[in-house]
This record gives structure tokens, C-alpha cells and sequence, in this order.
């Protein structure tokens, strides 16, 4: 019997579940395949006792439409940077790459599948490297991996942030208001541009594009007559205007290296008032609501796609590679071509162009 082993890594996304589920239904098919969990990302692995559950079709039954992992996960540690407390309280990160390695064979592994984003790739390839026999699944809803097409939960996640986008409109009119909605993406711009052109903003401020508040205050100007009128502005956590740095935080969890973003929304709201704004303004932070919940239909079907896929690389022994949607196809890329370059929204993007071409002030 052989076995797979199948994770989750980094943060939570709609679809975890329908790949999860995927992967064991196609490994049902063949007599000769058993696919086990780790608990938490690699850490089931690294912990003592193992944290390790048994995946067959009656643990998956009904997955697919849940949020969340049943696998659980976490951005934390790794087999790269596991935390170890010292006894003055601070913490070391240890390499423990080789010894999971050698638990993972002891353990009758011989395949394992990796479904994270760019930093769980990066860890797939490190471990790739060692000889380990590994596959990665796309997972973020930032959207920012440029070696397939999508990720997903990145449509689950854009719808959340337009229905957002939608209730705030109402309320800016009603209020003669300027309305700041802040959502997700860390250095990359997709959920922002998609969910102010979904939901017809008039304003949208992306990591890619420094803003200058003098020119958003001129847009916002013009949609005021003798103080009525409304705004909304979608603003990306990673944007920053033409002087300042990201806002962001150091995390102060154990073994979180990510700067925690955040706080952007605030600010912004902030420099339009020293910019001389003297209309209502009101800010919303998304923040995790984009992240939960049930997956819509496109994400749950790209999610399977992923899993079948993922799994058949496995069967045929193909590893170090992650699974990819190149349009119309389900195929797959080198794990490093995976991490090569992100995805970030350029000038030339046809949905730049669109929105450009409606009028949607970019502050640039």
C-alpha cells in the first residue's frame, strides 16, 4: 500500500476543503493508494506525539462546500524555522527539514502534496531539493502566483469584497459620505481592482500604483455639488502613497515572519483630512471576512480540478511540481518556476485598462 500525505499550509482559504476532498475520491480509484493528513500544515509532522488522521471517502464526505481546512493551518514555524524556546523565554529557529524528511519515510510516505501559497511553494521546493517527493497545489486569494492562471478562493474572496462594495454605496449616498472600504492582498492588487470595477468605485489604490492624495482629492471634489454627493475608494492593505512606506506591524506570534498588515484604510482616511476633505468619511476593514466561508461554484470546481490533477502527478511519480491552470487546460509548472515571479497587477493589464477606460481614479 502506498500512502500520500496531504496538507495545508498558510493562511485559510475557500476551496481547502473541495481540493482535500478531491485528492482522496480520485485516490479511491486505486486499490493500492492511502491518503493520510498532517495537522496543520507540516507541524503534524514535526509534532510529538505525530498529528496525523486517516482520509478516505467518509472522513471527506460533504467537504467540498465548507470553508476553512479540516486539516487545520498555520503560517507559523516550519520544518525550516521550527521555534524553540529558550530558557531566558526568547525563541531559536531550528532546521528540522532533514529530520521530518526521515520521519516522513519512516512514517511509509511516498508522496506528499503541498497545498499553500507562495510561501508554502518555497518550502516545497527547499524540501523538493533535499529529495523529498513533493507536489504543490496553488492556494491564496491574493491571486499572486504568475505560474497559473488562478488561485483558488481568489473569486470567493473578490465576491465578498464586492458585496462589501455594494452595501457601502448605499450608505455613502444616503450620507453624503466618503466611504473607505480596505481589503486584502498584501503586496499584490487583485482583490482591490476586481471588487472596485465589480462594484463600481470611483477610487481604487493598489500596492503597484503609489498614490498622490492631492489627485484622489481632486476626483472626490468632483463628485461633491455644494456638499452632496458620495465616494467610494477601494484601497488595497499594501498601498502606500508617493512618500510614505507600507503600513504595517511586527507580529509578536512565535515564528510569524510576514509583517501584519493593516491600518492603511485609517490612514488614508487621515491624509485626505489633512489634505483639506471636509466631507463625512467613514473606513471598513474587510479583514478576514475574505478569507471565510462557504467557496462559490468557480472555486470549489477549480479546487478539484487541482486535487485530481495534484494526485495523478503523484501516480505518476512526477514530482517537483506544482499544479497549474493555463487556459483551458489543468496542467502543471516546476515548483521553482512556480516561485519565480509574482503576480502583481501591471499598467498593461486588460482589467487596468478597463478600468482606466471607465474613469476609476487610481490616485497615480
Amino acid at each position: 500500500m502506498k500512502r500520500v500525505l496531504v496538507l495545508t499550509g498558510g493562511g485559510d482559504c475557500p476551496g481547502l476543503n473541495a481540493v482535500i476532498r478531491a485528492i482522496v475520491k480520485r485516490a479511491s480509484r486505486e486499490k493500492d493508494w492511502e491518503v493520510v493528513g498532517s495537522i496543520e500544515a507540516f507541524n503534524g509532522i514535526l509534532r510529538e506525539p505525530t498529528e496525523i488522521v486517516i482520509l478516505d471517502e467518509k472522513a471527506v464526505s460533504g467537504i467540498h462546500y465548507q470553508g476553512g481546512t479540516i486539516l487545520q493551518t498555520t503560517n507559523k514555524g516550519g520544518p525550516f524555522a521550527w521555534p524553540v524556546k529558550q530558557n531566558d523565554g526568547t525563541y531559536i529557529a531550528v532546521d528540522r527539514s532533514d529530520e521530518m524528511i526521515r520521519k516522513i519515510q519512516y512514517l511509509g510516505i511516498d508522496a506528499v502534496i503541498n497545498i499553500g501559497g507562495d510561501g508554502s511553494q518555497r518550502i516545497s521546493q527547499a524540501l523538493f531539493e533535499k529529495g523529498l517527493n513533493i507536489i504543490g497545489v496553488p492556494k491564496t486569494i491574493d491571486n499572486d502566483l504568475s505560474a497559473t492562471d488562478a488561485t483558488f478562493g481568489f473569486q470567493t474572496a473578490i465576491q465578498i469584497a464586492t458585496e462589501a462594495v455594494d452595501k457601502l454605496v448605499t450608505t455613502a449616498a444616503s450620507h453624503n459620505r466618503v466611504q473607505v472600504l480596505e481589503v486584502m492582498g498584501r503586496n499584490a492588487g487583485w482583490i482591490a481592482l476586481n471588487a472596485a470595477v465589480a462594484g463600481g468605485a470611483e477610487i481604487c489604490l493598489l500596492p503597484e500604483f503609489p498614490y498622490d492624495v492631492e489627485k484622489v482629492m481632486e476626483r472626490i471634489d468632483k463628485r461633491f455639488d455644494k456638499g452632496r454627493g458620495f465616494v467610494n475608494v477601494v484601497i488595497a492593505e499594501g498601498a502606500h502613497n508617493i512618500h510614505g512606506d507600507i503600513i504595517g506591524s511586527k507580529s509578536k506570534e512565535v515564528g510569524y515572519e510576514n509583517m501584519k498588515l493593516g491600518g492603511v484604510g485609517f490612514r488614508f482616511e487621515e491624509e485626505l483630512k489633512q489634505a483639506g476633505c471636509e466631507h463625512s468619511i467613514r473606513t471598513t476593514v474587510l479583514g478576514h471576512l475574505q478569507r471565510g466561508g462557504i467557496p462559490i461554484a468557480y472555486d470549489r470546481v477549480l479546487a478539484t480540478q487541482y486535487g485530481v490533477k495534484a494526485f495523478e502527478l503523484a501516480l505518476a511519480g512526477d514530482y517537483g511540481r506544482m499544479v497549474s491552470y493555463r487556459h483551458p487546460h489543468i496542467t502543471s509548472v516546476t515548483l521553482k518556476e512556480a516561485i519565480m515571479k509574482p503576480n502583481l497587477v501591471e499598467p498593461d493589464t486588460a482589467l487596468m485598462k478597463t478600468a482606466r477606460g471607465i474613469g476609476m481614479c487610481f490616485g497615480d
